[in-house]
């Protein structure tokens, strides 16, 4: 299929994707024109609102806009920054993990449930205990089992942490030393909180090393996304600055993974963040590029194109 744009009204991005009740339905951060400067700690991306949008046949169906289903006065503990999100289905009710700035703009992870795919969702009064920094994205395991993914770098806030503690000081290693990891952590039975403390995501060259901070086209930055394919987990994430989307393969959730190659090849705008998922026999990659908007970073767009899958398992880039 050729790639195709989604929402062409409106500026959608980050999109988390899962199929639920034989439909395809898509979780995206909304982007608006905030009128901030653009910095390098986000602030530009002031987002307030989640839509969420479904989908009957992905490549030549309409989308259907379900509209606001979270907006960020409705959450108790809310400072600003309704940044991306993703999807959960439990007992019946479906789980929103969203990040956002408390009231002293630190970023944490909320939770929001509804007994709908579409929504409306109703967020809990407080932020899980304990999360920190952006990205939820949820493995359900298969086994009633939930993982989250989570961490982005900058703006995220991640590289203020280190074994789950706020630092005085924002702390980067030297080019030479293993880069600041992505987090995973078991998700209580309730679905509300973390049963564990959040754990480092290990990524690891093909001889069997940490990936380094100075190695920028394969490190991770933001952007986790896991999905199962023949048995296997693939972890896949954004290298942020080099603008590549780039996946590595485990045996379990908590890795280690071993990197593979590039998913995506940069877009127009810098930003790149995804969703991978399997809907009638085919497989798709959804992302966002900045080309309706003329290149505007914070004003991006919604898309999608089919991905492949070489016989040994490993993925065809995208061009």
């Amino acid at each position: 299929m050729k790639a195709r744009y989604l929402v062409p009204n409106d500026y959608m991005a980050d999109p988390a994707v899962h199929v639920f009740n034989g439909k395809l339905y898509i979780y995206p951060s909304h982007d608006r024109e905030s009128g901030i400067p653009e910095n390098d700690n986000g602030d530009h991306f002031d987002m307030r609102d989640y839509h969420v949008f479904s989908m009957e046949d992905v490549e030549n169906g309409a989308v259907t806009d379900h509209g606001v289903v979270l907006d960020v006065n409705d959450i108790p503990w809310a400072g600003r920054q309704l940044w991306d999100c993703d999807l959960a289905f439990k007992n019946g009710r479906y789980y929103m993990y969203f990040p956002l700035k408390d009231k002293n703009d630190i970023f944490r992870i909320g939770v929001a449930i509804s007994d709908r795919p579409e929504g409306p969702f109703i967020p809990q009064p407080d932020p899980i205990r304990g999360s920190y920094s952006i990205d939820p994205a949820i493995l359900d395991d298969g086994d009633g089992r939930f993982y989250m993914y989570f961490g982005g770098l900058w703006g995220g806030q991640l590289q203020r942490y280190r074994d789950n503690k706020i630092l005085e000081c924002a702390a980067f290693p030297a080019d030479n030393e293993p880069a600041i990891p992505s987090r995973i952590v078991k998700l209580s039975d309730d679905m509300l909180q973390f049963a564990e403390e959040p754990q480092p995501v290990l990524i690891l060259d093909k001889n069997g090393r940490p990936l380094t901070a100075g190695d920028n086209s394969k490190r991770f930055f933001e952007a986790s996304w896991i999905h199962k394919y023949n048995g296997k987990y693939y972890f896949s994430y954004s290298t942020g600055d080099t603008h590549l989307l780039c996946y590595a393969i485990g045996d379990n959730p908590y890795g280690p993974f071993v990197y593979q190659g590039v998913i995506l090849n940069p877009v127009v705008g810098w930003t790149t963040h995804h969703a991978i998922v399997e809907f009638k026999g085919k497989c798709y990659l959804f992302h966002h590029d900045c080309v309706p908007s003329g290149g505007i970073t914070w004003l991006r767009s919604l898309k999608v194109a089919e991905l492949h899958y070489n016989p040994n398992g490993t993925i065809q880039t995208v061009e």
